[in-house]
């Protein structure tokens, strides 16, 4: 037995592999070796490119040496794959920050909505989105924060996303997530970004929703789940605040409150009737609380001069 390489077999180990009897002859006039096969079965020989008859057993080993640089090639494309996905968290891009709070968040390098910045107040942004398609499922809970409602939801939207549709296509994710309320007397809020969760006529069911990648337009995979809808998101306008750390209940109430009472005093623009407010979480869970980019907005519309 050889030893020191692994894919090299004794006359031994190769014949008893093979089952393939031969006489071995030696010129003394020449150096090299002949051999020449006594028996010969039609169902464990091969003929190589080259014409030199191989054995079954040297086929089978040519055929996972194949199929190992071919599972390595796979390998690295994989992993070439998830590194770029993971770059797109790693090396994040940043929105114009107006404050030392902003110049610290970070947004992953997702598609996100396409808006234009029509003006800035020292308390709001105001931006005028474009619109845009979103598949939406209905969701249990009591909040827009409820984890285990949410969690639900979140699963059917990222199958649908990841290639549970007609067309079994697997498409990019884009952000932020928003979580968004009805009225309690049943008046529909209007849809503003890429995922969003609604409360259903004061029933405690909730709507949320991903944003559909810009590149389908109107050409959308059909969901295979019935629970998932596809729907169109008018253009609008928002007036927006950005912060950073932990989403919850009392914080959006405060932030919310200062909005309206900063919108109640400007001189262009009014908080369109019916709006509620929307919040738009950008990064994923793992992102460190004054790293992450949180936003609440509510529509709003130009005053009557």
């Amino acid at each position: 037995m050889l030893s020191g390489n692994p894919f090299v077999l004794s006359k031994t180990s190769f014949g008893s592999l093979c089952s393939l009897p031969s006489i071995i002859s030696r010129r003394s006039s020449s150096t090299s070796v002949v051999a020449d096969s006594t028996a010969r079965n039609s169902t464990s020989v091969a003929t190589s490119q080259s014409g030199r008859t191989i054995s079954a057993q040297e086929a089978r080993l040519s055929l996972v040496f194949a199929l190992a640089s071919q599972a390595s090639t796979l390998s690295q494309r994989v992993l070439l794959e998830l590194a770029s996905e993971t770059s797109k968290y790693l090396l994040p891009k940043r929105f114009e920050s107006r404050t030392l709070e902003e110049a610290l968040m970070a947004v992953p390098d997702l598609e996100t909505l396409k808006f234009k910045v029509l003006s800035r107040r020292d308390e709001c942004e105001i931006r005028e989105v474009e619109p845009y398609f979103i598949a939406e499922t209905t969701m249990p809970g009591k909040s827009g924060f409820d984890f285990g409602g949410a969690s639900q939801s979140f699963n059917v939207l990222a199958a649908y996303l990841f290639g549970k549709n007609k067309a079994r296509e697997k498409m990019e994710m884009t952000t932020p997530v928003l979580t968004s309320q009805y009225k309690s007397d049943g008046e529909k809020m209007d849809m503003t970004t890429p995922v969003i969760t609604k409360n259903v006529d004061g029933k405690d069911q909730w709507k949320m929703s991903f944003v559909i990648p810009s590149k389908y337009g109107q050409n959308i995979p059909v969901p295979q789940d019935t629970s998932v809808r596809i729907q169109e998101v008018p253009r609008k306008i928002l007036a927006v605040v950005a912060f950073s750390g932990f989403v919850t209940d009392d914080e959006i109430k405060r932030r919310e409150s200062r909005l309206r009472d900063a919108l109640k005093n400007d001189k262009e623009f009014q908080v369109k009737a019916g709006s509620f407010v929307e919040v738009a979480q950008y990064n994923p869970p793992f992102t460190l609380p004054f790293q992450r980019r949180n936003e609440i907005a509510l529509e709003v519309e130009k005053k009557e001069v």
